[in-house]
C-alpha cells in the first residue's frame, strides 16, 4: 500500500490468508463469541481492541467469520457503539497533539504540515461517515470540539 502523503512507497506487510469459513479449530462457538465481545465492550475496550483480545487470548482468528456480524455491529445490536468511529476518534487525538505541540513550537512547520494533513484526512472521514449516515449531516469537525471529545 502506497503512503497518501508522500511520494514514497510504503511498508510491506504480511497478508491474512482468505478465508471463506471458519475454521473448526475456534474453541468458541457463535453465542460465546457475543458474550465475550459485550463483555469486553463493558470494559471499555474498542472494537480493535476487542478484536486483538479475542484473537490472542481467545482464539478466534477472525470474529466476522466466527459469527457472521463483525464487532461494530454486535455492539450496534446491543446499545454498546461509541458515538464517533474508533478511526476518526484516533485522528482527532493525533490532531489535538500535534496541535499542543505548534502551540509550544510556533516555528516548527513540518508538524504544521502534519497538522493540516491530518486535519484534511478527518475532514474526508466526516463527509464519508455523513454519507454512511453513521453522523449527523450537521456535523463539523474543529480543533476546538476535538479537545473537547478526546479528553
Amino acid at each position: 500500500m502506497s503512503r497518501m502523503h508522500s511520494s514514497k512507497k510504503g511498508r510491506s506487510g504480511s497478508t491474512r490468508p482468505n478465508l471463506e469459513e471458519n475454521p473448526e479449530w475456534v474453541p468458541q462457538d457463535e453465542e460465546k463469541i457475543e458474550e465475550l465481545v459485550i463483555e469486553l465492550a463493558r470494559r471499555g475496550n474498542t472494537a480493535s481492541e476487542i478484536g486483538i483480545i479475542l484473537r490472542d487470548q481467545y482464539g478466534v482468528p477472525d470474529v466476522e467469520l466466527a459469527v457472521d456480524k463483525s464487532v461494530t455491529e454486535i455492539l450496534e445490536e446491543n446499545d454498546l457503539a461509541p458515538e464517533l468511529p474508533e478511526d476518526l476518534l484516533a485522528l482527532m487525538e493525533k490532531a489535538v497533539d500535534l496541535k499542543k505541540h505548534i502551540d509550544e513550537h510556533p516555528k516548527d512547520n513540518a508538524n504544521r504540515r502534519g497538522l493540516n494533513l491530518v486535519e484534511a484526512k478527518i475532514r474526508r472521514l466526516v463527509k464519508y461517515y455523513k454519507s454512511e449516515g453513521k453522523l449527523d449531516e450537521d456535523w463539523k469537525y474543529s480543533i476546538d470540539k476535538a479537545e473537547m471529545l478526546t479528553q
